[in-house]
């Protein structure tokens, strides 16, 4: 019996997908199930899947529904244990989802564990290894651009990266899905917050090993859509996650933390939308919209917004040495 559903969402991932779709049938886990879910792709790369890989369970939209709603249509679609999240530039090792299972098998308090990806043109870098997220209010991926072998032990992280992630999907019951509100970037940073306040784990498998091309959707690392999206959801999920006490404990860590990457979207040109991005956050959050969607505070879970809390300020220190 499968115990594990891979859920892909595509946007003309022509370029990747065969590779990608490629490398999981060709794993050591033959009884997995794959839902593709497509965001109105118009470079071919729909029909490809529908040609050359039959077995793949398609989900079709008329329009590009962005990151979150995909997967969430992925995971409610899944009927398996697991549901592990995967880039369309994406390929795995032949026992990655093996690997995966077998780690989330050691703790049911584990609700993530993010894959070791690897840049798939540079085989010598990490992509990431986990993401921290800090007082800054800034998320950043572990052990970027370093050497792979220094990222051999398993570890605790803030969130997984759900470029290549694998999810216990009845805990999505309790911690909620992705929110379609972010579209894309820091929605997984927002679910592992969430799951961190339940009090569950997000960790870093380190013998699971996915390759990333990275940016292939939004076609660079640095530009217009990623910078005001990005700089939008950072104060959704400050808002969103953090109690009023906890926001006003770490607002001067914050003024520095955005002031300092406004200076920087300046010099590349891209200050402009940084700063319009921002303005979109506060009115989210000031809206009906992210009002309805702020996590309660519950008392009883003092000790984890505590052990949160802690963790970003350590996670500063991990940035900054």
């Amino acid at each position: 019996m499968a115990q594990t559903t891979v859920v892909i969402p595509n946007y003309n991932g022509i370029k990747y997908i065969a590779a990608c779709l490629d490398s999981l049938y060709a794993g050591t886990v033959s009884d997995m199930e794959v839902i593709v879910v497509d965001n109105a792709s118009a470079d071919g790369s729909l029909e490809l899947i529908k040609e050359q890989y039959p077995q793949v369970t398609l989900i079709e939209n008329a329009e590009n529904t962005g990151f979150s709603y995909a997967v969430n249509q992925g995971i409610q679609a899944s009927k398996t244990p697991y549901v592990f999240l995967l880039n369309n530039d994406t390929e795995i090792e032949a026992d990655c989802i093996e690997k995966l299972e077998a780690f989330m098998q050691t703790d049911d308090r584990i609700f993530s564990a993010s894959a070791k990806m690897i840049a798939l043109h540079d085989k010598e870098k990490v992509d990431d290894a986990g993401d921290y997220y800090c007082a800054l209010g800034w998320a950043f991926a572990r052990g970027k651009g370093k050497q792979p072998s220094l990222y051999k032990e398993n570890k605790d992280v803030f969130a997984a990266c759900a470029g290549a992630a694998i999810y216990r999907r009845e805990y999505f019951d309790k911690v909620g899905l992705f929110d379609v509100q972010h579209f894309a970037y820091l929605e997984d940073i927002d679910v592992g917050y969430r799951a961190r306040i339940h009090g569950f784990r997000n960790c870093f498998a380190a013998d699971a090993v996915v390759y990333h091309a990275g940016s292939a959707t939004s076609g660079s690392r640095y530009n217009a859509f990623k910078t005001s999206l990005a700089s939008r959801n950072s104060i959704y999920l400050i808002y969103k996650n953090m109690p009023l006490l906890q926001i006003i404990l770490n607002l001067p860590f914050f003024l520095v933390g955005f002031g300092t990457k406004l200076a920087f979207f300046i010099l590349k040109g891209l200050g402009k939308e940084y700063s319009k991005g921002l303005l979109q956050g506060i009115r989210l959050c000031t809206g009906e919209t992210g009002k309805a969607n702020k996590v309660k505070f519950c008392a009883n879970r003092l000790q984890n917004y505590a052990k949160i809390q802690v963790e970003l300020w350590s996670n500063l220190f991990k940035l900054l040495f």
